[in-house]
């Protein structure tokens, strides 16, 4: 393993930023103090960073010293709405909000490639560093983006990473093309007539609406997408009643579906769809489906996987660089900003606890390591 010596010796720094966000964490669309923390620490760096990008998204340039093309490095700065049970000294302060994902992490890298890049500008070109709001709720990229992200900040290739337990530390994985699933977000309300729960022939039960419905998602992957397509739909809520002898009047489900190809999405979201309404036939209830958000499969470019796994190779060992490792079924954003310009999304083992697990703590070892990727690429591109 073989971190760039200057960035090795800004490990402390950068771990400080991390468990600082750790213990202060901040949910999708309230980055406030996330936000101003980066931006005064790139004006401290001698850069003329800009807040309030779709939101709190904060952007800075690096210039090089002769022009050349522009590439973009993202970190996002968002918390889970959970508790944190790591017992680590620098642990939420927040009761129910949690780093339990990594993105303290990941600004912390971005944080230490920005202190870097200050002083180590590239030989032409520039460096755009993206620190994005919301990705848990897939809203920030497309904020950012359509606040005028890449028509004020146009990039040739951009490139982002997530920290994954399920590798080990030292060892990364980036492969071309479906990297991770799009998804959508949705939601399902239920609106009947509740009653006694000795008199259900006088109601119109919600809840035995929001039970058929939950049951019948499961044939939509088993009948109406092929066998061969990545697809996973996931009921996450179901909410009704508050008594043991009263029918309630209302129910609720949530939940995400996701694949890998645009069409696999679009036939699940018809199907429930088409579900919702068979369901509201059979029981007389009123369902609405609602999409909250949706991502897009995350697309890495050929050419720009193979700089990324090439730089990956430099720092960790070209046999510690997963070069095919199957798509993730998780998704990000990023898939949006993919979208704009090539690019690469990237995978650090760090072992431990999963993501969204409350006992999930990012590990500080990996940022010297991130760090070093990312400047690897810059140096790659714009040496």
């Amino acid at each position: 393993m073989k971190p760039l010596p200057a960035l090795a010796a800004l490990a402390s720094d950068m771990t400080a930023w991390r468990r600082d966000f750790h213990a202060h964490p901040e949910l999708s669309g309230e980055e406030s103090r996330t936000a101003k923390i980066v931006f005064d620490a790139l004006k401290d760096m001698g850069l003329s960073p800009e807040g309030g990008i779709g939101g709190a998204g904060v952007v800075a340039v690096v210039q090089g010293r002769e022009p050349g093309p522009s590439i973009g490095l993202r970190a996002d700065m968002d918390a889970l709405p959970m508790n944190d049970d790591s017992g680590a000294e620098h642990a939420s302060t927040k009761p129910g909000v949690s780093h339990a994902c990594g993105h303290d992490g990941h600004t912390a890298t971005l944080l230490g490639v920005a202190r870097y890049l200050s002083a180590n500008p590239p030989a032409r070109g520039r460096v755009v560093l993206i620190f994005q709001p919301a990705e848990e709720n897939g809203l920030g990229a497309k904020a950012m983006i359509d606040d005028g992200l890449f028509d004020r900040y146009p990039c040739d290739e951009i490139y982002a990473y997530h920290n994954m337990p399920l590798l080990p530390f030292g060892e990364a994985a980036v492969r071309p093309g479906a990297t991770l699933n799009g998804y959508k977000i949705w939601e399902i309300d239920i609106q009947g007539v509740g009653g006694h729960g000795a008199a259900p022939h006088k109601t119109k039960d919600p809840l035995q609406a929001a039970v058929r419905v939950a049951s019948e998602i499961s044939s939509i992957i088993g009948r109406h997408v092929d066998p061969m397509e990545p697809a996973l739909f996931t009921v996450t809520k179901l909410q009704a009643g508050a008594s043991h002898n009263v029918v309630p009047h209302e129910a609720s489900l949530a939940g995400t579906l996701r694949a890998t190809s645009p069409e696999v999405i679009e036939t699940m979201w018809s199907q429930l769809q088409a579900i919702c309404d068979g369901v509201a036939r059979m029981t007389g209830c009123t369902l609405t489906v609602t999409e909250i958000a949706g991502v897009p499969p995350c697309i890495n470019a050929p050419a720009q996987a193979a700089i990324a796994a090439d730089a990956c190779a430099a720092v960790l060992g070209a046999d510690k660089v997963l070069r095919d490792l199957k798509p993730y079924p998780f998704t990000d954003d990023f898939a949006y900003m993919l979208q704009h310009a090539p690019g690469a999304y990237m995978f650090f083992g760090q072992g431990g606890p999963m993501v969204h697990q409350t006992v999930y703590d990012f590990n500080d070892a990996v940022l010297p390591v991130a760090s070093s990727i990312f400047a690897r690429i810059v140096e790659d591109r714009l040496s």
